[in-house]
């Protein structure tokens, strides 16, 4: 039974790749709304990036120094 839908779901995704690979025409464009939310996904990864090495640091440092430390350890 797992195998029969797998096989089914592999089916439907490839069908929907084709589908997408291969159209005609499309008409389609980005309207303010939907650009303006990029602009802000785009930030706020950059400043969510920065948080993130902000908080870790001090453990980011510590493993670099560790790794590239030149002192023998026992």
């Amino acid at each position: 039974m797992m195998k029969h839908s797998a096989i089914l779901i592999r089916s439907l995704v490839l069908a929907a790749l084709l589908a997408l690979i291969f159209a005609s025409e499309t008409y389609a464009y980005i309207d303010p709304g939907t650009g303006s939310y990029i602009i802000q996904l785009v930030i706020a990864a950059f400043f969510g990036g920065l948080f993130v090495l902000k908080v870790s640091w001090k453990k980011i440092k510590t493993f670099f120094g560790n790794l590239f430390s030149t002192a023998k350890k026992n």
